[in-house]
């Protein structure tokens, strides 16, 4: 079975990059020397500790390892018109996946098993893509620090509390936002909305067993409720001390943005402005955030 894809050449981040990233990028930029602060306080020690911690603790995807999700990265890689960074592969309960970019080191993208058990391959190809935005995107400059600063807290406890307090509400509002970024990215390799926000459903409620379950239309009209919830004062203060110390916007959420961009002609415009299509056999499900 074949399916078509856009191949998008010369694909550009600010092309798809979510209003919301952008104005808080701007806000992020006016901390004096954020990134020069995490790197020069904590040194390269930390960076090496989270690097190390890593990859000594998964499996790396390979041609001979897991082929079926390489075979994913590479498509999503295409798509994207990014250089494939590794992946890993790690035993973990808590789904989740994220993105690591080092000063002089190939980026990597970690999966956890838990979040490949519950999904189906498009989908994890959809999670792949989603960090791969963060590359794209170029998140990394403060995804790097933020990643310093969370290990920081139990390796060097009293620098780690102390700069994640100073700077934390700044960087939680950009990672939240940029997330909105990636999910876009998440589309455009896959091309399909539903993928997407079936990967935010799962990700809610989700798990091996249930997953298979779950409806998504009625996933989708969750969303519409979470929007009514903002028709009040009282209302949206609780949405805004739910979320405040959050790393990732609500699924809900993420799912009504995906929802409403796939409909946009900003989406549709990047999708037929590019001439050639990338044709990939679909691979059966394999056995297995920050997402």
């Amino acid at each position: 079975m074949l399916t078509p894809k856009t191949q998008l050449i010369g694909l550009k981040a600010d092309s798809f990059r979510h209003p919301l990233d952008l104005d808080a990028t701007k806000a992020l930029k006016q901390i004096p020397g954020l990134d020069m602060m995490v790197r020069n306080l904590l040194g390269p020690l930390a960076e090496q500790v989270f690097y190390v911690e890593n990859i000594a603790s998964s499996v790396l995807v390979g041609e001979k390892q897991l082929p079926h999700l390489h075979k994913s990265l590479l498509e999503a890689c295409k798509i994207l018109d990014i250089e494939p960074p590794q992946l890993y592969i790690r035993q973990h309960p808590a789904p989740n996946a994220y993105t690591f970019a080092m000063r002089g080191k190939q980026p990597f993208v970690v999966l956890h098993t838990s979040l490949i058990d519950m999904l189906e391959q498009e989908e994890i190809q959809a999670v792949i893509a989603h960090e791969l935005g963060h590359l794209k995107c170029d998140h990394s400059v403060y995804l790097t620090p933020v990643n310093i600063l969370i290990l920081a807290a139990t390796v060097v406890p009293n620098v780690g509390a102390f700069l994640a307090q100073a700077i934390q509400a700044q960087l939680l509002e950009w990672v939240r936002c940029a997330e909105f970024t990636c999910d876009r990215a998440a589309l455009l390799a896959t091309q399909n909305p539903k993928v997407v926000m079936s990967v935010l459903m799962k990700l809610a409620g989700g798990s091996p067993t249930i997953a298979p379950q779950l409806n998504l239309d009625a996933f989708i009209a969750q969303a519409r409720a979470y929007d009514d919830i903002s028709k009040t004062e009282i209302g949206e203060m609780v949405k805004a001390a739910r979320t405040a110390q959050l790393t990732h916007p609500v699924p809900v959420l993420r799912a009504r943005e995906i929802d409403r961009w796939a409909s946009s002609q900003d989406y549709q415009k990047l999708l037929q402005n590019q001439k050639i299509e990338y044709n990939s056999e679909v691979a059966p499900k394999g056995g297995w955030r920050n997402w």
